[in-house]
């Protein structure tokens, strides 16, 4: 049995002081944290925190707490005047034809018309049409940024620009009512394929418009636009303006509106820019809130830059890859592909924000099924509370993969000695893993897209570094980290019951080990911890009436598309020699299929070969191995398991390979690479000549040394 050391207890004692600092640098920075480079400065705080050490000097902390009132009743007293600001989608009739102002209505109507022709619309009968669909149900579309600052129309800014509607943080254009199929001839947007096209990845077709009232401390100001734009005047009417101006406001513009029409896409931009005093409060804002961040981490935390060097170099490799692929990820608002999952647990996870809004309690819980169809259940319940905390952007889907290198590091740091984990979590923010095992990309693109799968495997891989413990003596009988560990891969079967198989064999394993040293309290910690994976089976008994542990697709043919009847019936053809059924084929074919990997490439096939075969014999016969890695291997086993039966779609096995990707490096680190080079000793000289030469190698174990 291990006792639970003072150094343990230590360490635990320290995360929640650290998170208690975080905590106050999030209280400065205020709800909703939808702006990018506030986001960024509690990134960066965030890794001076967990990399530094925590002052307990009580006077610092009364000073901490100093700050944060100073600075949040700094906030309060130079707030800058509030815009209201409604948006939504326009589309002829409903609604908006009689809720808003008739000289805006008829405008957009014509340009819509203009646009689209009507004699060139889809067919409403036809599924995907826009006809077909459900028209806007209010006039301005609900926002999460106006759930703290309320408005009228649709929520209150303190600023103004409007320079690309994916930056502008349109939340309803991922609404399931506007799921628009390529049969529809208003579409949602365009991708922009081009590599370096990151930034600009993404258009919105579909048109919109948007509408500000401006508030008399705006008077002297002046608004400056390109597209269409109309102007209230006296008596409520709206004049169109110049296709492009500035015009300054007057005293009689306060409380008027002025509305930007984007029914042609990429033609409107509006800025609207105070007088000297609003701007300077507008400047100031985001100085006090950097300002008392720093302040907090200069006086709570004892900086260690060199442990803090390689989680930076991580952090900037990991959004280099997102920034590429897909920069809106990093706080834009970008559509979601119509069908995609990822639109329907965004809609469905801001309608359940909105019942929770207006007090219906048990339509937020009902999740938008009376029994969970979707193989993502936990990621509706993700959506609804991101917006609460990030408003209308993906910033906490974000967070969840920035961490994933540290997690990655940190797992490879478990099994691995200096400098291969640095090198291994390196590698893996290349998208060179996509060869084997897989990739930083893998993971960012998919969460990009809004699918659950991302988010299951990186809070699955969380939940192993509690239960596996941070030495190779393994864990030790603590309540939390056993509770954490366990609660973390049960939020992970929530937003992927697939991965069920491997959360079996890694809890029941730990759960013998615990029996086995009578860690009694670690044993608690783990079944409490997993208590909330039976939360899906209760809602759907109360809400459908029926007895569903996880989700209702798990059987179906384009899922499971080689059932264990399938296998027998495979078995039987071969041995009466009649494959008439076509079962034997598809038995065949699995295989290849499973063993192409993320890059579903059959000519990666040798290569994931040779790492499952590393898997089997590091469970099977490597006694010499880490325990803990065996039982994590185990739980990659499960997981391909799954694979022989369920489709081969890569994103629903990036933990099986990644989990093979780390048995097969500590087989390579102990076993592989001594053998390659007793076995071939002038090849493997080149080889590590070229791709680890002795500067790379030193680089490398100083930087890891430094973190270390």
């Amino acid at each position: 049995m291990q006792d639970i050391s003072p150094e343990a207890e230590s360490q635990t004692s320290r995360t929640g002081v650290k998170l208690a600092v975080f905590a106050l640098a999030v209280a400065v920075a205020g709800l909703p944290i939808n702006d990018v480079a506030i986001y960024a400065a509690l990134a960066l705080a965030a890794v001076a925190i967990f990399t530094g050490t925590v002052r307990v000097d009580p006077r610092r902390w009364g000073a901490a707490a100093a700050v944060v009132a100073v600075a949040i009743g700094a906030q309060v007293a130079l707030a800058p005047p509030r815009i209201d600001e409604g948006f939504n989608v326009f589309l002829p009739g409903g609604v908006l034809e009689r809720d808003l102002p008739a000289d805006v209505y008829r405008h957009m109507a014509g340009a819509f018309d203009k646009q689209y022709p009507p004699d060139k619309r889809c067919d409403p009968a036809a599924s995907g049409c826009w006809r077909a669909g459900v028209m806007p149900d209010r006039v301005y579309a609900f926002s999460a940024d106006g759930i703290f600052h309320t408005s009228d129309l649709s929520r209150a800014v303190t600023r103004f620009d409007v320079a690309d509607p994916i930056w502008h943080r349109l939340g309803f254009i991922n609404e399931m009512r506007f799921n628009w199929y390529p049969v529809s001839d208003v579409q949602r947007a365009r991708r922009d394929g081009r590599a370096w096209k990151g930034y600009d990845r993404w258009h919105l077709t579909m048109p919109w418009f948007t509408m500000i009232r401006l508030p008399a401390a705006y008077v002297g100001g002046q608004l400056c636009w390109t597209g269409d734009v109309l102007w209230e005047g006296a008596g409520e009417r709206f004049a169109p303006e110049a296709a492009k101006g500035c015009r300054t406001i007057v005293p009689d513009d306060a409380g008027r509106r002025v509305v930007g029409v984007g029914i042609k896409p990429d033609t409107l931009t509006m800025h609207l820019e105070g007088p000297l005093g609003v701007r300077l409060k507008q400047w100031l804002q985001p100085l006090i809130k950097f300002a008392a961040i720093a302040e907090i981490v200069l006086l709570l935390i004892r900086l260690r830059p060199c442990r803090a060097t390689a989680p930076l170099l991580l952090l900037a490799l990991a959004i280099a890859v997102i920034a590429i692929d897909d920069a809106s990820f990093l706080g834009g608002v970008r559509p979601f592909d119509g069908g995609d999952d990822g639109m329907f647990y965004d809609s469905v996870g801001r309608d359940m924000l909105q019942a929770m809004l207006a007090g219906h309690w048990r339509g937020f819980l009902e999740g938008g099924e009376s029994i969970f169809y979707y193989g993502g259940p936990a990621l509706r319940y993700f959506r609804a509370l991101e917006h609460i905390v990030f408003g209308d952007t993906y910033l906490g889907y974000l967070s969840l993969v920035l961490v994933l290198s540290f997690i990655v590091l940190a797992l490879f740091r478990r099994f691995l000695p200096s400098p291969w984990p640095l090198a291994f979590a390196i590698l893996f923010l290349i998208p060179i893993g996509t060869i084997f095992g897989t990739s930083f990309i893998d993971y960012s693109k998919w969460a990009a897209r809004g699918f659950a799968d991302p988010a299951c495997y990186i809070l699955f891989m969380a939940g192993l570094l509690p239960l596996l413990g941070p030495r190779r003596s393994g864990p030790d009988n603590r309540f939390w980290p056993a509770f954490f560990g366990a609660l973390l891969i049960a939020l992970g079967i929530g937003m992927k019951p697939l991965v069920a198989p491997a959360a079996a064999v890694l809890l029941g394993g730990a759960g013998l080990a615990a029996l086995y040293w009578r860690q009694w309290s670690r044993l608690a910690g783990m079944c409490i911890g997993f208590l909330p994976v039976f939360s899906m089976a209760w809602h759907n008994w109360v809400f459908g009436g029926r007895f569903v542990l996880f989700s209702d697709n798990a059987g179906h043919p384009l899922v499971l598309v080689m059932p264990p009847s399938a296998w027998i019936g495979a078995l039987r053809e071969v041995l009466t020699l009649d494959f008439s059924g076509g079962l034997t084929h598809r038995a065949m074919m699995q295989i290849p299929n499973w063993l192409s990997g993320p890059a579903e490439s059959y000519w990666t096939v040798p290569l994931n070969a040779a790492g499952v075969a590393m898997l089997v014999y590091v469970v099977v016969r490597g006694r010499r191995f880490d325990p803990w890695l065996r039982l994590v291997g185990g739980a990659a086993l499960a997981q391909h398991a799954v694979a022989l039966f369920y489709v081969a779609t890569a994103r629903y096995h990036f933990l099986t390979w990644f989990l093979t990707l780390l048995v097969a490096a500590a087989f390579m680190q102990q076993i592989g690479f001594a053998w390659l080079e007793r076995r071939y000793p002038a090849l493997m000289t080149r080889v590590t000549r070229v791709l680890w030469p002795p500067r790379l190698a030193a680089g490398i174990e100083r930087l890891d040394g430094k973190a270390g």
